[in-house]
């Protein structure tokens, strides 16, 4: 469960306790090398395997963009370098990955910079930032662009002296509020509902009242059909139909400013990474770069197909009212104000909102709304 600041990470001692476990029982499983450029210079890096652990169940679609990412680095060193994958649970569960990697017991992992919240709430604005107006490709160009990755590195490395490196990577789709034992029509609705969520997203629905619990994707349906849960949200339609929620609800709740902008991140145990070489380090980015662009093209493809099989599923997809949204955006503003009196959370916040207010205002500015055309040509 989790109310604020109590959620932690996992203790240093199961970490510990993990990392033995696998240095004395576990041998490294040899991953399948996939065919691609040979780069025969990158010597350093001749016959490594790395043990990479994403924080998603086998059957989600979200296991299969870390497959996708892992199929890259493999691919484009040659099988100098073979991430070896894993699903979540194979090796600690999804809110223990972090600490996991920093013990030793796997090398890497894939998953999103908001589950690591409980150690610094900082860590919420390179994953689910509040809601400025962007959406997650534009907080993406941030971390490239804007000093983003320097501010990251600086809270992983610096604020926290954490021996990890991380590359932030593939935008996400404006997420669903959620699924519902009955529709929400106001925010009165929110109040006391106990909900799952993650991140800063977990402040903003405390300040309207909710009673949010964090926990990981493989949790959530069981918990829903135990009662132990009110509502919940996940991501995307297609993760959504493989985790069975509309086994335990009908109601769909689509269109939130709790989470309007995600991203993934792939994280490292920097001291392994800094033994491998700057090249290898390159084609670790470069593949992350390219596992983005495929990622927001596969998106297209599956989400929709997935929402309309819900639809056929007997699911009542509502678009969520004008008044919770305007509520939702109240909360943000309470959140940042108040999170701002910590001077690092601040400061990213204040060069968010700037990159925000140029990127998000030249679009408006610049770009012919879609909507008239599309309503044009499809009615």
């Amino acid at each position: 469960m989790h109310t604020g600041d109590k959620t932690a990470p996992v203790a240093e001692t199961a970490a510990t306790k993990t990392r033995r476990t696998f240095l004395t029982g576990a041998a490294a499983a040899t991953g399948a090398v996939a065919a691609g450029v040979a780069m025969p210079n990158i010597a350093r890096a001749q016959g490594t395997t790395l043990r990479f652990q994403s924080t998603w169940p086998s059957r989600d679609i979200f296991h299969e963009f870390a497959q996708d990412y892992v199929n890259t680095v493999n691919g484009l060193s040659g099988g100098r370098l073979t991430l070896e994958l894993l699903p979540a649970g194979a090796v600690v569960g999804a809110l223990q990955l972090q600490d996991a990697i920093i013990a030793g017991a796997l090398d890497g992992g894939h998953g999103v910079a908001g589950y690591w919240y409980g150690k610094n709430k900082a860590f919420s604005l390179f994953a689910t930032p509040p809601a400025f107006g962007w959406n997650a490709n534009q907080m993406l160009g941030w971390i490239r662009y804007g000093g983003g990755q320097a501010l990251y590195d600086e809270l992983v490395q610096q604020v926290l002296g954490l021996d990890l490196a991380g590359y932030l990577m593939a935008p996400m789709p404006t997420q669903p509020l959620g699924w519902f034992k009955q529709e929400i029509t106001s925010p009165e609705d929110l109040k006391n509902l106990k909900y799952r969520t993650n991140g800063l997203a977990a402040d903003m629905n405390q300040k309207m009242g909710v009673a949010v619990t964090i926990m990981g994707a493989a949790d959530i349906v069981p918990a829903m059909d135990r009662g132990l849960l009110d509502g919940a949200e996940f991501n995307n339609p297609t993760s959504d139909r493989l985790l069975g929620f509309s086994d335990v609800s009908k109601t769909y709740m689509v269109q939130s400013y709790h989470q309007g902008s995600e991203c993934f991140e792939v994280i490292y145990n920097k001291t392994k990474l800094d033994s491998l070489g700057d090249e290898v380090k390159q084609i670790l980015k470069v593949a992350a770069d390219a596992a983005s662009a495929d990622m927001v093209w596969k998106a297209m493809s599956r989400y929709p197909k997935d929402l309309q099989a819900l639809k056929d599923a007997g699911v009542n997809v509502i678009k969520t009212p004008d008044s919770v949204l305007q509520a939702q955006l109240d909360a943000w503003t309470q959140v940042v104000d108040e999170l701002s009196a910590d001077a690092f959370f601040k400061k990213v916040v204040d060069s968010q909102k700037a990159w925000a207010k140029d990127v998000v205002g030249f679009e408006l500015e610049w770009e012919v709304p879609r909507s008239k055309a599309f309503e044009h040509f499809h009615g």
